[in-house]
């Protein structure tokens, strides 16, 4: 599950693609591509995940760097390790809960992504 980034250190915001897999009650995942955004500018301490069909989460970055070495929740999303190199992000809804695994590389490298964006804006 590769990533491809598209931001750069003058950008104040970060676009990063990600493929999650949609992990449900049936036997089969399903992959879902899933774009990873950060804008210093607009909101400093939140990341988004946007799905298919302008579906978009926000939440804390730090419940992203938490999740990432124990688990963790806050309101509607819950983030945890899963085995050495896999991060489960669920997202709870009225009408249920999505879960989305994740590599856990895609998520450091964009982790590392806003905290550069976060950095260059602080030097300049």
């Amino acid at each position: 599950m590769a990533a491809v980034d598209e931001h750069t250190a003058e950008d104040h915001a970060v676009d990063d693609h990600a493929k999650g897999r949609i992990i449900s009650d049936a036997p089969l995942s399903r992959p879902v591509p899933v774009t990873l955004r950060f804008d210093a500018d607009f909101s400093p301490a939140t990341v988004r995940f946007g799905f298919p069909g302008d579906v978009e989460w926000s939440f804390p970055r730090t419940l992203l760097e938490n999740g990432l070495r124990t688990p963790t929740r806050r309101g509607d999303i819950e983030v945890w390790p899963c085995g050495r190199v896999q991060t489960v992000v669920e997202f709870h809804r009225d009408d249920g809960v999505q879960v989305v695994q994740f590599d856990t590389a895609a998520l450091l490298r964009f982790l590392r992504h806003t905290y550069a964006v976060s950095t260059s804006m602080t030097t300049h």
